[in-house]
């Protein structure tokens, strides 16, 4: 594996084009316009949406890394397994990520969704925490990325793509409670948190578990993921999706949202994956919390959605091509070794 096509050339995937670059890889970065930021490699103008053209385009690498939008997944998805090239892709989606699962049933390459933040890191991290007990009790996982200097009531903005975020707050979230699967409803169970004495809240979204509850079912008693905000912001969330009705209009909302609250520069990435269990008879709590912040890569200043993204992303198609992880078949975020992924050039970033 040594060309890669890289479609969707926001922040995320201007720099995943980058970096797999700088790890070694020939890379061609798509989009239907060259992006208005830095970029290294090579540029292809293509439209996913003309099939001949992403056929053709595929047919000349050996691996594609979708960043685009989640809902543009699948018909890449299905591309790729036409043509027996690896698939890497950030979606959060549940059902896009249910299709290129049955696909790679019959699949000739690597397909591996969900390799981002979360899912990506934190499942990851979460199971690397999981395989250290002898008995899993929990496993929770909360993830936000947000302005490091908020303003407003919302204390929100919008550095991640509109469409996954209104995606995440609207569909139903799954988990594992009591050692039972269940369905719960987005933005409930509102907790309080601290990390590095900033008082934050988390609450269910639906998507960041990935696939791990059809693998820890019956192995981990209680497993859930929520979205860190600060304080308040579920309340308005819930007020604005809900009482106004526009859960009913979610690509206006998405608008609504993205205008009143747009990208900052600086942000920060808060991570807090916890779990408990026993060793040997003995209950015991391991913790991964971090708080990432901008950091300038290759030359340019990479907000921290943006470089903890798409460097999660890079990692998981080095470890592809370097045999640390199967060249067929579905590729779940839980079945990474933690050790052999911050070893990747991409993965050592995390170190830092």
């Amino acid at each position: 594996m040594q060309r890669v096509a890289v479609l969707g050339l926001g922040k995320v995937g201007a720099l995943a084009a980058d970096l797999l670059s700088a790890a070694g890889f020939t890379v061609v970065a798509c989009d239907r316009a060259p992006p208005a930021g830095p970029l290294s490699v090579e540029f292809a103008a293509l439209d996913v949406s003309d099939g001949a053209a992403l056929g053709d385009l595929l047919g000349r690498v050996d691996a594609v890394l979708s960043c685009l939008p989640y809902h543009l997944n699948a018909a890449v998805a299905r591309a790729a397994h036409a043509l027996g090239r690896h698939y890497f892709d950030l979606t959060e989606d549940v059902p896009t990520t249910k299709i290129i699962q049955d696909l790679a049933e019959t699949g000739q390459a690597a397909m591996a969704p969900q390799c981002g933040l979360a899912p990506g890191l934190v499942g990851i991290v979460a199971a690397s925490q999981i395989a250290g007990f002898d008995d899993c009790r929990s496993c929770r996982m909360r993830v936000g990325a947000l302005p490091r200097y908020p303003t407003g009531r919302m204390g929100y903005a919008f550095n991640w793509s509109p469409e996954g975020v209104v995606n995440e707050y609207l569909n139903d979230c799954e988990v594992i409670e009591d050692g039972a699967r269940k369905q719960v409803s987005p933005m409930e169970w509102l907790e309080t948190l601290y990390i590095d004495g900033v008082k934050l809240e988390a609450f269910t979204t639906s998507g960041g578990l990935g696939t791990m509850c059809d693998t820890y079912l019956g192995r981990v008693a209680n497993l859930d993921y929520k979205t860190i905000r600060y304080p308040g912001h579920a309340d308005l969330m819930n007020f604005f999706f809900h009482e106004l009705l526009m859960r009913e209009r979610r690509a206006e909302a998405g608008k609504i949202l993205v205008n009143a609250k747009p990208p900052v520069a600086e942000d920060i990435v808060y991570v807090h994956i916890a779990s408990e269990g026993t060793v040997r008879g003995r209950l015991h709590r391991q913790e991964f919390v971090r708080a990432y912040r901008p950091r300038t890569l290759l030359g340019h200043q990479r907000t921290s959605i943006a470089w903890t993204t798409a460097a999660s992303a890079a990692s998981v198609v080095e470890m592809v091509r370097d045999g640390a992880l199967p060249a067929r078949g579905f590729v779940r975020q839980e079945d990474i070794p933690m050790a052999a992924w911050m070893a990747t050039t991409n993965g050592r970033l995390f170190q830092d």
